[in-house]
């Protein structure tokens, strides 16, 4: 397999583990299974109106398509990493990557909305047993001094995934049909199961305890916050289930989160150890890679949609808007974490990454209109790509660096569920601020009319109106960016330097 030779000062395992042991033979046959299922945070926002087409449905049932797997990946992804620390990394690991590929086997055979939904939640259940353990076995098979190397690699492969997805996914709807995004999962997961048996290593284990509690809490407050975010406009924001209001669940979201923070203060083994908190770079690193998250969740939802309805592109022809932004951000990122983030630190490089991606969804904003020169819209999908890769790489390696063995799992575990919350609120919010821009110009994005409309194109008289509420919804990811980068601006830089040296 292409990668597996590695130069021979990074080859060696860390120290108290068995010499046999490929480290990069490892990390290459994980990062398969992560770059998967990292694939279909956004590889379904570019089949959206063909499902809502094919499935007749709203656009607020088809973004739960993805908000379901955001979700199913957010909740687990707490006490998944201590799965990970109690039954050794490839075996949660291996399981996660079964109920992936049987769950994608599910979505591409669904016959209707509901049963899509429900295999989506199935499938990033899959994916949250598997992303911590990448990361933890990186942490535990090299040698601090050499985590750099994998820890940046693993950073690029996250970043590149969310902005090839629209790319395949543009491919496999026009060649084949929507039901193809999920069914290229079966094969690919197949051979991943079939590497990770043969290269990630068994590791010791440990017995930590289960807050079976704390996973109920944060479980029932974060679906509660994002039912209530994505189907407010829906709902006009009143009654939803009998008496109780949009606001009430969302409220009662907020409270259940809140009592799940004050649990883990007071427990002996909590999901989320607050002692990690304490660690400056950890702390920031996952409140700027949540705000990233956000971004690129909700920056490409409203823009495949006006690709796709307002100008009449073709799914594969729409994603090809994405490929300067993933070109460049795959070919750069190696280089931003091997060369650049050692010369200016990680605080430096991520933030200036992230005011690169909030300048050039900005600048997207310029050609979302009817009659726009669109194919300069390339031009900040290239910037966009630049800034993508000097973000992921130094968030990652400030987060991890410091942490110890024992604090792996859920180190790592925590610091992906944080990066996962903000996927999960960016897909909700601008499902909500998509269907609100829509209504003020007149257009009911819930209705017959919409669905025949995801099929057939839009009348004219309204593609101005439409174009407009997605631009407008596009500066949500804009600020949301800006502030991830005042957060990355206080990072110490010390991980990007030390993991370097």
């Amino acid at each position: 397999m292409v990668g597996l030779s590695t130069p021979s000062h990074t080859a060696s395992p860390s120290p108290g583990l068995p010499a046999h042991i490929r480290p990069w033979a490892a990390v290459w046959s994980m990062l398969i299974g992560f770059f998967m299922l990292m694939i279909d945070s956004t590889i379904v926002s570019v089949a959206n109106p063909s499902i809502q087409a094919g499935l007749r449905t709203s656009l607020t049932s088809t973004i739960w398509v993805t908000s379901a797997y955001l979700l199913g990946i957010a909740v687990p992804l707490l006490v998944s990493g201590r799965l990970g620390d109690r039954f050794g990394q490839k075996n949660v690991f291996m399981l996660g990557m079964l109920v992936f590929t049987a769950a994608s086997l599910g979505c591409g055979l669904a016959p209707s909305i509901g049963v899509l939904i429900i295999a989506r939640t199935v499938q990033g259940v899959g994916g949250a047993l598997m992303t911590p353990q990448t990361q933890a076995v990186i942490v535990r098979i090299f040698p601090r001094e050499r985590r750099g190397a994998p820890m940046g690699l693993w950073g690029s492969v996250s970043g590149v995934a969310l902005l090839v997805g629209p790319l395949l996914g543009g491919f496999l709807v026009d060649s084949i049909g929507w039901q193809a995004i999920f069914l290229i999962n079966v094969p690919i997961g197949i051979a991943g199961l079939i590497l990770a048996a043969i290269f990630v290593p068994v590791l010791p284990t440990s017995r930590p305890r289960f807050d079976i509690a704390g996973v109920a809490l944060s479980g029932a407050g974060m679906f509660l916050l994002v039912f209530g975010l994505q189907e407010g406009t829906g709902h006009n924001w009143g009654r939803v289930w009998g008496p109780l209001t949009i606001w009430e669940l969302i409220g009662a979201g907020v409270a259940l989160l809140a009592v799940f923070v004050l649990s883990q203060v007071r427990i002996g083994q909590p999901l989320i150890p607050m002692r990690l908190f304490r660690e400056r770079d950890f702390a920031l690193a996952s409140g700027a890679v949540s705000a990233m998250g956000f971004t690129v969740t909700s920056m490409s939802l409203p823009l495949l949609y006006f690709l796709q309805l307002v100008r009449g592109f073709e799914p594969t022809t729409s994603a090809v808007f994405m490929m300067p932004s993933a070109v460049l951000g795959g070919v750069l990122a190696p280089w931003v974490g091997s060369r650049l983030v050692p010369r200016l630190g990680a605080h430096r490089v991520a933030s200036t990454g992230l005011v690169i991606v909030a300048g050039s969804i900005a600048w997207y904003t310029s050609y979302l209109t009817p009659s726009s020169h669109i194919w300069l819209a390339l031009l900040p999908s290239a910037t966009l790509g630049i800034g993508n890769s000097c973000v992921w790489s130094p968030l990652s390696l400030s987060a991890t660096h410091h942490l110890p063995p024992r604090d792996a799992g859920a180190g790592a575990g925590v610091y992906n569920v944080t990066r996962q919350i903000g996927t999960v609120l960016g897909s909700a919010c601008i499902s909500t601020l998509m269907n609100a821009r829509l209504l003020a110009h007149g257009i009911d994005a819930s209705g017959r009319a919409a669905q025949q409309a995801a099929a057939a194109g839009l009348p004219a008289a309204i593609r101005p109106g439409f174009a407009q509420s997605m631009s407008q919804a596009m500066w949500l990811p804009v600020a949301v960016a800006l502030a991830g980068a005042v957060v990355a601006a206080f990072l110490t830089g010390h991980g990007g330097r030390q993991a370097a040296a």
